[in-house]
């Protein structure tokens, strides 16, 4: 079952973000797509924020993975637009159990990596303010998340 939340402005994005957070659990995967620009990493920044992490969060681009440790758990937060699906030789699948909080952006460039267990959010732009996201849930624990904050 799918969820939809429509996101009116950044501010929306981010208490989105803060809920879930509320609900988080070590070894959470969240994978977020969308086009350039669309909000996922706002998304991030709103998540990190009620974690407790105060370093400023961006976009990991030519870095793919940035740890961050001094939240209430991990945050593993990817961004593997510049990797290719066939090769991980950087050990993506690792920090799935590693016992924080993994974010993924463009996850859908390695959906043969991701685990079987795990919340996608695809955000689609409306127009300049609007964001239109779509959550799909994998797992039962996912599935409770989305019925709770949703």
């Amino acid at each position: 079952m799918n969820f939809k939340y429509v996101s009116k402005d950044v501010n929306d994005t981010l208490t989105l973000a803060e809920n879930i957070e509320s609900e988080k659990f070590p070894n959470m995967v969240i994978c977020l797509d969308g086009e350039l620009g669309c909000g996922k990493t706002v998304f991030v920044k709103g998540f990190a924020k009620a974690l407790g992490i105060e370093d400023n969060i961006t976009s990991p681009t030519f870095n793919i993975i940035k740890e961050y440790m001094t939240g209430e758990l991990p945050l593993y937060h990817m961004d593997v637009y510049r990797i290719d699906e066939t090769e991980d030789n950087i050990g993506i699948k690792d920090y799935y159990k590693k016992g924080g909080v993994t974010i993924i952006e463009w996850s859908e460039l390695i959906k043969n990596d991701l685990p079987d267990e795990r919340l996608e959010i695809v955000f689609k732009v409306v127009d300049e303010n609007t964001r239109v996201l779509t959550f799909k849930p994998y797992g039962r624990a996912y599935e409770e998340l989305c019925e709770s904050v949703l």
